[in-house]
């Protein structure tokens, strides 16, 4: 078969046995040594699931949504593949069941499959063979994760898809790797799991190239040669997975087994060896820390780390790039509200994270005042912004009663709101129900943002900005929106005359990051900073927050010795 040279090679990531094996990390664990390697990388993810997007999803049942540049509401894989590799992903790069029968449905209305029977194969599956290709232009190497596990019904039309994407486009174009589970059971490693998996794939008519085994314990040669034996699978294909310190060090147990040399040697990639400097520089950072830091997440999903998983990235990004432990409390804001500030007091800085609805949120302000009057570090994202806001009016500027319209739509200062309930529009204040068109309101991606010179998150962004504004002289950055409510313009003239400052807003004057200027560090912003943190370089918020935190344990060690 003749191969285009311009058409993107495939890695076909599966996974069986058990769900959540980590698919997700050691597809973007292999892309990133492949963009070592000097190739163009980019990742795609097929979900199952037939909603349109996970914007929707509960973060208990889902985990966190995580925001592309353009906007999309993905899996939290796209971040794992943004931490790793260097290209942002798109809206394209996330493809569902929903946006597959969606699309062939509207196919369908208009009459394209010309009055034919509408089927799985051949027009379920060339969407998605469509999709897929249309996600990979530009790249030299597509890694496509399939989420759940071999033998879900759901996940059987994305099987076929890349099953006959391996025939229309030859073993030399695409690659099969198969993540299996090998647990041990009674101090013995067992291979059946994994041989039953394989099986279950090789019935749908996929041979996998490459298995990579996820073990507790290192991988016997007598086992590797039992998989093989039993898969189908040569020898040195059979990698160990085995359970790391760090997510961080996958790249470098890649190379060191020669996965990404198996994956060169059948795509036939140029025989470069993968520059990896950077992901040793952030391992050795990780394992040798000189001091740590406990930052209390106030939060409502506290129970569940994969709710906020950006932000628990962003802070081990922080932590390896100023040479600390981060110790993530989570604390259940709604436990706040009947037992007080005491869950906080030991920690040497507060953390408010986004969310939705009214509870919890007044633990997240018992929070927000415990950081402002104890001078500890306070960073609000999203809610903890607008949280930052409610608290500073009720207890500085003497808006007693003050609110968020979303948690209250008769408060008598609502300093949070829709833009439509206090934008004026040819001088009539417009007024609308508040929990009418909420899909409409949402503002989603990358925005442009002014940050005010002099600030703190002027200084803190200036190897980032864009350029100045050419009519306020403010600096220009961009970051990634995901919130319905803004900061009240009517208030700022008095919440600013009491000592907030807002240092950040949008292009049409919306509040995007406020400060306390006579504070140790009390930041807060609209936007979410941690969608687009990475451990090679972190993100200058974060670094310095944590930079913050250390200053104040430091601090606290001072007066503690001194006492």
């Amino acid at each position: 078969m003749t191969q285009n040279p311009d058409m993107a090679k495939y890695i076909f990531v599966t996974g069986g046995v058990v769900s959540a094996l980590g698919k997700g990390i050691a597809a973007a664990s292999l892309g990133s040594v492949l963009e070592a390697r000097g190739l163009q990388v980019t990742l795609i993810k097929l979900d199952p699931y037939i909603n349109i997007d996970s914007g929707t999803m509960s973060p208990l049942q889902h985990g966190e949504v995580f925001v592309t540049e353009d906007g999309a509401e993905t899996d939290l894989d796209l971040g794992h593949y943004e931490r790793y590799v260097s290209t942002p992903m798109r809206r394209q790069n996330s493809i569902t069941t929903g946006q597959i029968y969606q699309r062939v449905l509207q196919k369908e209305r208009r009459g394209d499959y010309l009055g034919n029977t509408v089927q799985v194969i051949p027009h379920v599956t060339d969407e998605i063979k469509a999709s897929i290709e249309s996600a990979a232009k530009g790249a030299e190497i597509a890694l496509v994760e399939i989420g759940g596990t071999v033998g879900d019904i759901e996940s059987l039309p994305f099987l076929e898809a890349i099953r006959q994407m391996r025939m229309d486009l030859g073993y030399r174009q695409t690659l099969f790797l198969h993540l299996t589970l090998v647990p041990e059971v009674s101090g013995e490693l067992k291979t059946k799991p994994t041989q039953h998996s394989v099986k279950e794939l090789r019935t749908i008519g996929i041979q996998p190239d490459i298995l990579l085994c996820r073990t507790a314990a290192p991988l016997p040669e007598t086992a590797r040669r039992k998989i093989a034996l039993f898969t189908n699978v040569n020898e040195k294909a059979v990698i160990t997975g085995r359970d790391v310190d760090t997510i961080y060090s996958l790249p470098e147990q890649y190379v060191a087994q020669g996965t990404d040399q198996l994956v060169a040697e059948q795509l036939e990639l140029p025989p470069e060896h993968p520059k990896m400097q950077v992901w040793e520089q952030v391992t050795e950072a990780w394992r040798a820390p000189e001091g740590e830091v406990r930052v209390a997440l106030v939060g409502k999903y506290a129970n569940m780390n994969e709710s906020y998983k950006s932000l628990v990235e962003a802070m081990i990004h922080a932590g390896i790039h100023n040479r600390c432990r981060v110790q993530l409390e989570y604390v259940d804001a709604v436990s706040l509200e009947t037992g007080g500030a005491a869950a906080l007091e030991t920690a040497d800085a507060i953390l408010v994270p986004g969310g939705f609805d009214a509870r919890g949120v007044e633990g997240m302000l018992i929070a927000a005042r415990f950081a402002r009057e104890t001078g500890r570090p306070y960073l609000g994202i999203c809610l903890g912004m607008q949280v930052a806001v409610i608290e500073y009016a009720r207890h500085v500027a003497g808006l007693h009663n003050a609110n968020s319209s979303e948690f209250d739509a008769g408060t008598q200062h609502p300093v949070v709101a829709l833009v439509t309930e206090w934008r004026e529009t040819d001088g009539r204040t417009e007024q609308r129900d508040a929990a009418s068109d909420l899909g409409g309101t949402m503002r989603l991606g990358a925005q442009e943002i002014e940050l005010k010179p002099g600030s703190r998150s002027h200084a803190l962004y200036a190897e980032r900005m864009s350029g100045t504004s050419k009519t306020s002289g403010w600096g220009l950055i961009h970051e990634r929106h995901r919130h319905r409510y803004e900061v009240n313009n009517h208030y700022r003239e008095r919440l600013e005359a009491k000592g907030l400052a807002v240092t950040g807003r949008s292009p049409d004057d919306l509040v995007e990051v406020i400060e306390l200027p006579d504070h140790r560090w009390f930041v807060a912003c609209q936007f979410h900073p941690e969608f687009t943190s990475n451990p090679r370089v972190g993100h200058c918020l974060f670094n310095d927050y944590v930079r913050a935190a250390l200053d104040y344990h430091q601090h606290l060690d001072i007066n503690h010795a001194a006492a």
